[in-house]
Parts: C-alpha cells; sequence; structure tokens
C-alpha cells in the first residue's frame, strides 16, 4: 500500500511565486534556459538549471554545476526567495491548460515503495542521466523538482482535491504559454491524517514522467543510509517529492516522430514497401490520427493517412499492442532500419504539444525526410503494461501541462 506524508516545503512567498516557478529542467536545453531566466535572478531555473550560471564552455555535468546549484539555493532561502513551512503539510495543485484541468495531491512518497514496487514504473533509466540527477539530488540536498506520479481513481481522495476549489487558493498566477496554477496549503491535522489514511489503501502508484528522478532518490537513499550508523528509516532522505493525480485528470499528448532520411529508398519504392504492412491513403490535411492503430505521414508535402493490417496488432501483448510499438516494429525498424530508437541519431521525437505544423517545417527545411503523427497512448494502456511489469517504447507519452519547478521543494536533512 502507498505509503506518502506531509512535509515541510521551502515555498516563494505569494507576490514571487509567478516569477520563481519555471518548466521542468528536461523540456529545455541550457541555452533555451538561460533565455528563458534571462534577468530574473529569481527563477529557479538558476536551481534546477545552475549552468545557465556559468560559462557555456564548462560541461553542465561537472561538479562545478551542482555546487553552484547548492549556492543558489542556499542564496534563495537567505534572500526569502523560499521560505520553509512551520510545520509539515500537504499541498493540492491545480492547473488549467485550455479545457485541461488536473488536480493533484502534492506529498512525499516513501523509497521503499519504489523499491519494493508499490510505485510501478514503465520505461528504462539512462545510467548517465540517472548519476546526473544523484549528483545533482546528493549535492543540493533536496528534491528540487517533482515526480509526477497517478493512482487509480479514488473518490474519497478526488473528492478532497476537488474540494479545494471551495476556498481561496494561497497561490494563483497564470504563467506566459496561458497555463493557470493554483496551489492550496494543507495544514489542517485531520485532513492531514486523513490524506494519509486514504492513500494507504491505494496499491499502487505509477510513475508518469520522472523515472530517472525516482531512480536517483533511491541511490540517494542508499547513499546516506550507508553513511548513517544511527539511520532510522524515518528520516528526510527516506522520502521524495511528488505530485500524485488520478488517472481521470490527465491528458497525454502524442509524442511524433521525425527521420532524417528514407534509408537508401526513393518515394515510390518506400511508399510500396509500407503498404505491405499498412493501407495507405492519401490525406487532403494534416492528420491527427483519431484512433488506435491509425498514423499520419508526412511526405514530400503531402499528408498520407497509414491504417495497421488488422493481423498485425497484437492485442493481447501490453506492449506489442501500443500503436508506438506497431511503427517501430512494422516500419521504423524493418523499412527505415531504425533498430534502437533511443539511440540511433537518425530519428527524432516532437512532443504534441508542438502541433502538426511543426512536424511540415522539420520535413519542408529539408532535415527530415518524413515525419509520423501519433494517436497519444492512453493512461489505462500505461497502468496495465506496469502492472504487468512492462517496459514501453522511448518516448511514448508526452504530458501536458507541464508541472511548473520552485513552487515546493523539499530538503532532505
Amino acid at each position: 500500500m502507498a505509503i506518502i506524508r506531509p512535509f515541510e516545503a521551502l515555498r516563494p512567498p505569494v507576490h514571487l511565486a509567478p516569477r520563481v516557478a519555471a518548466l521542468p529542467y528536461d523540456v529545455m536545453d541550457v541555452e533555451e534556459a538561460r533565455q528563458m531566466a534571462g534577468e530574473n535572478s529569481d527563477s529557479f531555473l538558476h536551481i534546477s538549471r545552475p549552468e545557465i550560471d556559468l560559462p557555456a564552455s564548462l560541461d553542465p555535468h561537472a561538479d562545478e554545476v551542482h555546487q553552484q546549484g547548492r549556492l543558489n539555493l542556499q542564496r534563495f532561502i537567505e534572500r526569502k526567495t523560499l521560505i520553509r513551512e512551520a510545520a509539515p503539510c500537504y499541498y493540492i495543485y491545480r492547473q488549467r491548460m485550455g479545457a485541461i484541468v488536473q488536480t493533484g495531491l502534492v506529498a512525499c512518497a516513501a523509497v521503499d515503495d519504489y523499491v519494493s514496487g508499490v510505485i510501478k514504473k514503465h520505461e528504462h533509466t539512462r545510467a548517465d542521466k540517472e548519476e546526473d540527477r544523484i549528483r545533482h539530488i546528493d549535492t543540493l540536498d533536496a528534491n528540487d523538482e517533482p515526480v509526477f506520479y497517478i493512482f487509480r481513481s479514488h473518490p474519497e481522495v478526488e473528492e478532497i482535491l476537488a474540494g479545494a476549489s471551495y476556498e481561496p487558493p494561497d497561490y494563483n498566477f497564470t504563467t506566459d504559454d496561458g497555463v493557470s496554477h493554483k496551489l492550496w496549503v494543507v495544514a489542517d491535522p485531520y485532513l492531514i491524517e486523513q490524506l494519509t489514511r486514504l492513500f494507504s489503501d491505494i496499491p499502487t502508484l505509477y510513475v508518469a514522467d520522472g523515472h530517472h528522478r525516482s531512480a536517483a532518490a533511491a541511490k540517494v537513499r542508499d547513499l546516506r543510509k550507508a553513511a548513517n550508523p544511527d539511520h532510522t528509516g524515518n528520516e528526510e532522505y527516506n522520502f521524495f517529492l511528488t505530485v500524485i493525480f488520478p488517472e481521470s485528470q490527465l491528458n497525454i499528448m502524442p509524442y511524433n516522430r521525425v527521420v532524417h532520411d528514407l534509408n537508401g529508398l526513393d518515394t515510390p519504392q518506400f511508399l510500396d514497401t509500407v503498404s505491405k504492412s499498412f493501407v495507405i491513403t492519401a490525406a487532403p490535411a494534416p492528420l491527427a490520427p483519431e484512433t488506435r492503430h491509425q498514423f499520419g505521414m508526412y511526405l514530400g508535402r503531402q499528408w498520407y493517412r497509414l491504417q495497421v493490417r488488422p493481423e498485425l496488432a497484437d492485442e493481447a501483448n501490453t506492449v506489442g499492442r501500443l500503436d508506438v510499438s506497431i511503427l517501430q516494429n512494422h516500419l521504423l525498424h524493418p523499412v527505415l532500419g531504425i533498430e534502437n530508437p533511443r539511440t540511433d541519431k537518425r530519428i527524432s521525437f516532437v512532443g504534441g504539444i508542438r502541433g502538426l505544423d511543426e512536424l511540415v517545417r522539420l520535413v519542408d527545411s529539408g532535415d527530415y525526410a518524413v515525419a509520423f503523427s501519433m494517436h497519444p497512448t492512453g493512461i489505462k494502456e500505461l497502468m496495465d503494461l506496469a502492472d504487468d511489469n512492462q517496459i514501453m517504447p522511448p518516448k511514448s507519452t508526452w504530458f501536458e501541462p507541464k508541472l511548473r519547478s520552485g513552487l515546493f521543494v523539499h530538503l532532505l536533512s
């Protein structure tokens, strides 16, 4: 059963929250982070992407980068850009992006739950990225960015989350991308006890986004446990920062693909080969697939609809029936020679938030030969696959809106 607990968050005063809040560290490169922070000395990017305060020639994974992050966090605390909560609290965090509204609980999850499998994952982690997050968290002495988790619908928990809207929020602001952010502090001891108890009845949490941060939190716990002869299991480093959403609240966007070349084929040869596994029809306009097992393809300034031939969709296989698997197994690998999409530099991935126009732009620029628009992976597909202890192909899900960093930080000591 899931163990959660409240914590004494570092959070900005209300008037600074819009200046502090920043997108997650891994949705931008260093130069984009520098531009986003600009002249804003309160941007949380100075903590989550501290390399922006160092020379561009420095390796972004160097020790100096992590030390700069710790220094910046201390400066934020000293000048009261971040202030520590007086007592452990939960927080309710609501985001609105157009018609999409998602409301989740900000809490600390237990490392033991991650290790035991109560918290289920669906992606492999890369050793280099995991090591970078370990060093970042350990040097910072804090979980600076939350992991994004899902739980299967639980009416009592969802009623509490929805009830937050009856009270004025502690934070209420809209970021430049049009996403509104509201945060309520849950300090009432009865409500804290109730939420903790209700989550103890929830058998499983699922990683939506943040596999590397979850794995790094476990490794940091192991390092500190080994160094602490008086370890009890109750220390803050045994827990890590999360925002946990009910499945009904979440919105997955497609994660589209673009490929640099046609693997030596000309356009007629390519279309003929693809037609052996997919029914191809010309589309009069940019195509966002409306159903599973359908794909859009942009090639030679023309959109096509690809419908996989029914015998190739293995519905009994939780991994094989995913659209990302079908495209990989029956087109990207056998036709275009993309054997490992995780490492092959001929393929790139485009988050659905960028829209179909971005696929057109990339192909028309001449840098890419073909683009594929995907139907989004479903929340149920993700959870069913995780329950089977299976791993999704890389770049299967793109969640929007993105959680903002800097509204709550969990100190490890």
